[in-house]
């Protein structure tokens, strides 16, 4: 790890935190105060239909009742100020511009209805399963790549997604902190992903990394569903002319019949758990 360790909790607040996400963050935070670090507090809230006010204020609420604490936050302040993503927009324009400028990301009218379509009409692959994976998207057609730079001088994103054109064949190979090394291939694993949706807000992949870098983020503490994410993250890196940070997976909490938890599991939302007399200790044993 770097002499200088900076690591970051960044919940989206779309529902209530949950045992998965307890165990996650705990990991996070003791990973940074073990190398006598910072720690940093995003609120991840560019979701604006499914992110909510009282999800961010409960995230915080039940993470300090869980005894964990940062140094930088949108509650506290800090240096990289601000802490939510929906007051950093043009942070992300400004690496949007840079990787259209470089020729990295294209327009796209395609809507993920129809990427779904074209794998049933067999004009797309789905990608490689994985039981763990939140959104596994089917691999980009690269006939539905442009084929002229029409669009290519506009100054904003504009009505429509943009997507990230992969280096078909190339191995994307990274040492996970807990699960070793990680190998994943553009065109096979993952196609061109996006990095502005047509709503107007940056897309996940395209957030994070603008976020990681401008806040020097030094080792990023996730979740196992985000481990193909991670490949697509360090060719946003690489093209933003940035060193990627370590990364660390941690392996997913499930249910008794083997589910992963989702925000939906409100039996085993830390709101609830709290509510039941479980004290904080005994959920992070």
């Amino acid at each position: 790890m770097s002499a200088r360790y900076v690591g970051r909790l960044a919940p989206t607040p779309t529902g209530y935190l949950h045992l998965g996400h307890a165990r996650t963050f705990y990991t996070a935070w003791q990973r940074a105060r073990e190398a006598n670090g910072t720690l940093i507090y995003r609120d991840e809230d560019i979701d604006t239909l499914r992110c909510k006010a009282e999800y961010s204020q409960a995230a915080m609420e039940d993470l300090r009742w869980l005894g964990l604490d940062w140094d930088a936050g949108p509650d506290i302040g800090g240096p990289d100020a601000p802490y939510r993503q929906s007051e950093r927009t043009a942070r992300y324009l400004e690496a949007w511009r840079q990787l259209k400028d470089s020729g990295f990301i294209y327009p796209s009218s395609h809507s993920r209805r129809q990427l779904r379509d074209a794998v049933e009409s067999g004009l797309a692959q789905e990608a490689p399963a994985n039981d763990d994976e939140q959104d596994s998207e089917a691999i980009f057609p690269t006939s539905w790549r442009p084929i002229d730079n029409a669009g290519l001088d506009t100054t904003e994103p504009g009505e429509t997604n943009w997507r990230f054109r992969v280096p078909d064949g190339e191995t994307l190979t990274f040492d996970d902190g807990y699960f070793g090394l990680q190998s994943f291939t553009a065109g096979t694993d993952f196609g061109d992903f996006l990095v502005w949706r047509r709503d107007g807000m940056p897309a996940y992949e395209l957030a994070v990394v603008v976020d990681d870098i401008a806040m020097g983020v030094t080792e990023v503490v996730r979740g196992a569903d985000l481990l193909r994410s991670t490949a697509r993250q360090l060719l946003l890196y690489r093209a933003l002319n940035a060193a990627p940070p370590a990364f660390y997976h941690c392996p997913l909490v499930r249910d008794e019949s083997g589910q992963r938890l989702a925000k939906r599991s409100e039996s085993l939302s830390l709101r609830a758990l709290r509510e039941n007399g479980k004290a904080a200790a005994d959920l992070l044993q």
